[in-house]
């Protein structure tokens, strides 16, 4: 009964990341990747719950900048089909974490090729490019240390500061070959370019209305509903408090306590799911 439970939440999972209709499969772990098996990235990307609660966060942050978020509203069908964007977004991270150095690589090309014709103009008149590196190191930065963080939250809070500097240094090999510039090295660097484009931020209605599709998506399954909504309320906690307020978000459940020990264990969960049977 075990492992059939288990076999079955490891199905749910897999579907939710992989499109039958493309005939997509869970991407192959190969040494000879852009990252290398012994990197810190293998880890972090490696746990299904933070990486949703830091691609949440990481969503969120990004929204924030006015020329994303057009990108985003002019050229995207996230309306219609939010959780196939999400979907190609974790299918991207996996394939330039674990697939071999050609399969990347391809993949970074077709997401260059897609930016390439991502122009418009905010309601302003101010133009906006996705290939702009200024936004892409926007995109990037904020990616980065929402993943980090929610590894460090709910998986290992102890992560050294070595390793989470590595992280950085790992994701920035990423970041410079889908054009961003500038690409952090650091978490303190990582930080610091964060706090330097702030004076750019700001919400509007459009930010808003991307905002609640985000947080209020789609029912899963049911037995990912509990996984679905703590990652939702997991990716609000990682916000920071500035970031948190321009959402106008209240502090999350999570923040009361037992809240993220809750998410924790249901991060235990998934684990199990995934584990080899004894």
């Amino acid at each position: 009964m075990m492992n059939s439970l288990r076999r079955r939440l490891a199905g749910e999972i897999v579907a939710l990341f992989n499109d039958p209709a493309r005939d997509e499969r869970p991407i192959i772990r190969r040494a000879d990747g852009l990252l290398g098996s012994d990197s810190v990235a293998w880890r972090v990307h490696g746990d299904v719950v933070s990486m949703m609660a830091g691609g949440v966060s990481g969503l969120l942050l990004q929204m924030l900048h006015p020329r994303v978020l057009a990108g985003v509203w002019d050229h995207s069908d996230f309306r219609k089909d939010l959780t196939g964007r999400l979907r190609r977004t974790a299918r991207f991270i996996a394939v330039t974490t674990y697939g071999g150095r050609e399969e990347a690589g391809a993949a970074i090309a077709r997401v260059r090729a897609i930016h390439g014709h991502v122009r418009g103009t905010l309601p302003d008149g101010t133009p906006y490019a996705a290939d702009d590196p200024e936004l892409l190191a926007w995109v990037h930065v904020t990616e980065t240390v929402s993943f980090l963080g929610a590894w460090r939250r709910l998986v290992e809070p102890r992560l050294s500061r070595v390793d989470q500097d590595r992280y950085v240094a790992e994701m920035a090999e990423i970041g410079r070959r889908l054009g961003a510039d500038p690409v952090p090295e650091s978490l303190g660097e990582a930080h610091a370019l964060i706090a330097a484009m702030r004076p750019q931020l700001g919400v509007d209605a459009r930010t808003r209305e991307v905002a609640g599709l985000i947080l209020n998506p789609p029912p899963l399954a049911p037995a990912l509903r509990p996984f679905q909504r703590l990652t939702l309320d997991a990716g609000v906690d990682l916000l920071p408090d500035w970031a948190r307020r321009m959402h106008a978000q209240p502090p999350p459940a999570l923040t009361r306590p037992g809240g993220r020990a809750a998410t924790m264990a249901l991060a235990g969960v998934v684990r199990w799911a995934f584990a080899r049977p004894a």
